[in-house]
């Protein structure tokens, strides 16, 4: 998901309304999408194929129904898509009545409800270690990732773009059995050996909105909106130099795996991202023949059996294909981590050694630090403006402080820079209602939740974003300086910085990046590691400007966004450098590479900063740690997983045969689930311990785990411990002595912690360590978390 500073992904509100008993059955019968799970086996042998069957269920619920409009009374059909790949089944646009007698008929499992989802370089390769020079390493290893194909599920591509030029590349992998879809703007020839495939998806987005409004957006795969475009670049663009931003940034853009094929899958469009239409593109993309899908996409975590996401990354795992999903934009806050599901891997953000500074000099002599990137004439240095207070100028103080379309008064602002609140429209609109006000430049300063992590946008006026604390300091200065009695009114100018390079401490923890636990198992460890996604430059449509918002008629190549939407691609172009490097490696051995060797530590050598509030990070916020693809190519051992483990995990999360096979799409046995243990005991590269205290003064647990060697035959790991503080760990055994290549051994983790006294109802307390296995030459690296909670 990106920090987007555009429009284009409206928000949807839920409002619940006091409604009278004939309203009430008016609302029930109001018609939405559900994704319907049927047994596949099940299809009556009168009907010649499952489009049949799944047309004339729709048709007998529908007859069924009293008072209902069918919309099939004019032949058309209610079948929005068919599932068959990923998922059996279809979805349809039903009344709540509809969906009632649909459950009911013979052959349906389930009917879920859809959710409608939101969108959450040229120097992260270098700042990765990945150099087109190197004589040896992850690009040289696997060529580039040219025999691979990275599906990006998103909100399309610009296919004219250079990062997808095609020179120097052969014929499409044999493998590959996807299309390049013709629609609007974008005939079949489009694609190139580049850009391999493309689709689009639209029928669930129409369904609930009505035709699209085709002046504002392509009814194909083109990108009218460049979140899809800039998130393909950063997996598999093409070396391209120069290139820039608004001249920032100037250098040379690659993504992560710059030979790699892609495909592109359009499934967001003006109001959203629908569940229908997702898991209709995961369907394809797996058919198609994808190695990696990635997905920086997201929305409200539920249970994963009625989470399309999760049902349709379990199908493509299945299918041996690698999936990376954004973990959102909802940090720095608890508990806001997305895409969580086992079988997905789960994607933070960092920054990267390069910042964008922009300094606010205030009238009194201070000097305020911020960012931004704004390309066009600068304010004079030797000049200060008038400044003052949006939220102190409006009629209403709460809109004008926000700097809301129509809140700010032009005969207040003309010639002045404008302090706006950051929130509800996005960073880039407040600057553009500034500059129609008459104002000259924008501060733009964080909420106390938003903390001290800036990002830099494309602001079409001189502009700088501050963080909560510089805000505060700028408002006071206002203030005190607007007093009758001070001789000086307030007053400020902006001085751009341009690039700044070899910035330190980084990697840091994003502000906004989501964080742990995890929402739904928290005995799972999410996200589940961290890759650059502030400020990251890449490829760009042609026919949007830069700030995203339609006024500006700028036009560039490139363009920097911020979000775990760009750190996400990062993961997936590095999993098709792996997959290249190690064609038998699995998708649960490739993300075991990424997050064992992972690491924790900044360009101090001390433990990454958290950049909301400059203090260390910690486990929930970075996972395993941040991602290192040189180390990840030869990771010594790794921990595997399988479908039928994924199995014995959801059983052992109570859920029900039925809740299983909505999501593995055949019957679950559970009989022998128990074996595996407990939840924690999934073969997870992680291992989380939570304890309800109930009054208990010891508690304790064990994790079973195995590990693959795929190192050096005939190596010996032994184990080192960190344990968490207050917290026993012991290891057995302490030495794991492997005598092939593939070998696979056991070893058992017992931790035990005593109750932390005077934690008070609904509390808790995280404590995190790692246990380390190394046979000298690689260091394989897993945390250990325990959280203590204390019931209400």
């Amino acid at each position: 998901m990106a920090i987007f500073p555009i429009t284009a992904i409206s928000t949807i509100f839920l409002c619940t309304f006091f409604l009278t008993p004939s309203s009430s059955i008016e609302a029930a019968e109001q018609r939405k999408t559900f994704i319907i799970r049927v047994n596949h086996e099940a299809k009556p042998s009168v009907f010649p194929n499952h489009s049949n069957w799944y047309e004339s269920s729709l048709r007998s619920i529908s007859a069924a129904s009293v008072g209902v409009p069918s919309p099939d009374s004019a032949g058309a059909s209610r079948v929005i898509h068919s599932y068959d790949t990923v998922f059996h089944g279809f979805s349809a646009s039903l009344s709540a009545s509809e969906a009632v007698k649909l459950e009911s008929m013979p052959g349906i499992i389930a009917v879920i409800p859809e959710q409608v989802r939101q969108l959450h370089t040229t120097r992260s390769p270098e700042f990765l270690g990945l150099k087109t020079g190197d004589s040896a390493g992850l690009l040289k290893e696997s060529d580039f990732g040219s025999d691979l194909v990275i599906g990006v599920i998103d909100t399309g591509i610009w296919p004219e773009s250079e990062s997808f030029n095609d020179r120097d590349l052969g014929p499409a992998p044999a493998k590959w059995k996807g299309e390049c879809v013709a629609g609007a703007n974008f005939p079949a020839s489009t694609c190139n050996l580049k850009l391999i495939g493309a689709r689009y998806f639209c029928n669930g987005y129409e369904a609930t909105n009505g035709k699209m409004n085709e002046t504002t957006e392509f009814r194909s795969p083109r990108d009218s909106d460049g979140h899809g475009t800039h998130t393909a670049s950063i997996a598999a663009g093409r070396y391209v130099f120069p290139a820039s931003t608004l001249g920032y940034a100037r250098g040379m853009a690659a993504g992560m795996a710059p030979k790699a094929r892609l495909a592109a899958y359009k499934v967001c469009w003006n109001a959203g991202c629908y569940d229908s239409d997702i898991l209709a593109a995961f369907d394809a993309a797996v058919a198609d023949g994808v190695d990696v899908i990635s997905l920086s996409v997201g929305g409200v975590v539920v249970p994963y059996y009625l989470d399309a996401i999760a049902i349709g990354a379990f199908g493509a795992f299945a299918a041996g294909i690698f999936v990376s999903a954004s973990a959102g934009n909802g940090g720095p806050g608890g508990l806001t981590v997305t895409n969580v599901a086992p079988w997905v891997t789960t994607v933070g953000a960092g920054t990267m050694d390069r910042d964008f500074p922009a300094e606010v000099k205030l009238g009194n002599g201070r000097i305020i630090p911020g960012v931004s990137v704004y390309g066009g004439p600068a304010l004079a240095h030797d000049k200060l403006y008038p400044l003052i207070y949006a939220g102190s100028e409006g009629s209403d103080g709460y809109s004008s402080s926000l700097c809301l379309d129509g809140s700010l008064d032009p005969n207040v602002v003309k010639g002045k820079i404008v302090l706006c609140d950051r929130g509800i429209n996005s960073r880039a609109a407040k600057g553009e209602v500034v500059k129609k006000a008459g104002g000259v430049g924008m501060i733009l300063a964080n909420g106390v939740f938003d903390g001290e992590g800036l990002v830099a946008d494309c602001h079409v006026l001189p502009a700088t974003a501050v963080g909560a604390s510089a805000g505060d300091e700028i408002r006071k200065y206002i203030q005190l300086s607007q007093k009758s009695n001070s001789k000086s009114p307030p007053l400020a100018t902006i001085i751009f910085r341009g690039t700044r390079l070899n910035v330190a401490p980084a990697p840091v923890v994003a502000s906004f990046s989501a964080r742990g636990p995890n929402p739904e198992t928290p005995e799972i460890l999410k996200p589940d590691l961290i890759a650059p996604g502030l400020n990251i430059l890449a490829a760009w449509p042609h026919n949007v400007g830069p700030s995203g918002i339609p006024s500006d008629k700028r036009r560039t190549e490139f363009n920097i966004l911020s979000g775990t939407s760009m750190a996400c691609p990062h993961v997936s172009g590095l999993a098709a450098l792996l997959k290249a490097a190690h064609p038998a490696w699995g998708p649960a051995a490739i993300r075991s590479a990424l997050m064992t060797t992972a690491y924790n530590l900044d360009s101090r050598g001390e433990t990454m900063l958290d950049e909301s509030t400059g203090n260390s990070s910690t486990v929930m916020d970075y996972g395993a740690g941040h991602v290192h693809p040189q180390k990840a190519m030869n990771p010594g051992l790794v921990y595997d997983l399988s479908s039928y483990d994924y199995i014995d995990f959801l059983c052992n999360s109570n859920y029900t045969t039925k809740n299983i096979e909505m999501i593995t799409r055949k019957g679950a046995d559970c009989s022998g689930a128990k074996r595996a243990g407990h939840i924690g005991n999934l073969n997870y590269p992680s291992m989380t311990a939570v304890f309800q205290q109930y009054g208990k003064s010891k508690l304790s647990t064990h994790f079973i785990r195995s590990v693959t060697n795929v190192g050096d035959s005939h190596s010996i790991y032994t184990v080192r411990i960190r344990p968490p503080h207050g917290v026993a760990v012991v290891v057995e055994p302490e030495r794991l002595v492997f005598r092939r290549v593939g070998q696979r051994l056991n070893f058992l983790v017992r931790v035990q912690v005593e109750a932390v006294k005077g934690l008070s109802q609904g509390s808790s307390v995280v404590k995190s360590g790692s246990i380390v296995w190394s046979d000298g030459k690689h260091i394989v690296n897993s945390p250990v978390v325990v959280t203590l909670q204390q019931p209400l």
